[in-house]
């Protein structure tokens, strides 16, 4: 469904990817792992289209979306919730969750898509005139999810959804995404947390200096020595890989580099 290949990014003179990849099926979830800064952000926000790579492709459906402007790729059936939120604070919690079908497509139906979002999202029924700033931070998050979902995605990217969260939302969200993933939509997350995400995730990508060097199913890449090394250097394997010479290691089966 989802396929990013090769991408060379840079953000202004420094080079954030080197030939980083991902794939995504229908109907998956999909965890993006990898320490702070190691590209994971930019590898999500160029795959919407708010960032060019110097090369490389990323294919929806078979079809190229690279370099396309974000108001596209939305409307090709792709959404993205951006870390923090970034809901409109003095908008009411309605507000702000029917800007997410501004776009033509989504627009037929918003309604029905609208009662659908609050069922999954009671928040915004019991808030919805309540302005966004006055919410806690994961009364926030949901209401940032249930604005992704109001374009009606078959594809939804969440960058950080459990960011600073009690473990009692945490649940609650990964619930739902895991609900909209039996529905059919293919979820793409960022997560730090490796444990958590591998427990919601059907397969995982590693990245590390903006490289994809580990991809697999979430129990192999739970059992991976590679993975040690990276999230905990001092249990981890002795020898790194190099950086002018980065692998992607097959956990499992699954696909090695392209």
């Amino acid at each position: 469904m989802l396929e990013a290949r090769g991408l060379d990014v840079l953000l202004g003179d420094h080079q954030v990817l080197w030939g980083a990849h991902l794939r995504a099926d229908a109907g998956e979830i999909v965890a993006v792992l990898g320490p702070n800064g190691a590209g994971k952000s930019t590898l999500m926000n160029t795959i919407s289209g708010l960032l060019r790579p110097r090369a490389g492709e990323v294919l929806f459906d078979g079809r190229p979306i690279t370099g396309m402007p974000p108001h596209r790729v939305v409307g090709e059936g792709l959404g993205h919730v951006l870390e923090r939120r970034r809901l409109f604070p003095y908008l009411t919690v309605r507000q702000n969750v029917w800007l997410g079908a501004y776009h033509r497509a989504a627009r037929a139906g918003r309604e029905e898509q609208y009662a659908r979002v609050s069922a999954l999202f009671p928040v915004v029924a019991a808030r919805a005139g309540q302005v966004a700033h006055t919410l806690s931070g994961g009364e926030q998050q949901m209401v940032a999810l249930a604005r992704g979902l109001m374009a009606r995605p078959r594809l939804l990217m969440v960058d950080e959804p459990f960011l600073g969260l009690a473990p009692r939302i945490v649940d609650q969200i990964a619930e739902v995404l895991r609900r909209i993933a039996g529905e059919g939509v293919t979820v793409v997350f960022i997560e730090q947390n490796v444990e958590r995400a591998l427990a919601l995730a059907d397969r995982g990508y590693v990245l590390e200096s903006g490289r994809t060097v580990l991809e697999g199913r979430s129990a192999d890449l739970l059992r991976s020595p590679e993975v040690r090394r990276i999230f905990l250097p001092s249990q981890g394997a002795s020898t790194a890989p190099s950086e002018t010479s980065p692998r992607s290691e097959d956990c499992g089966g699954e696909a090695a580099a392209r």
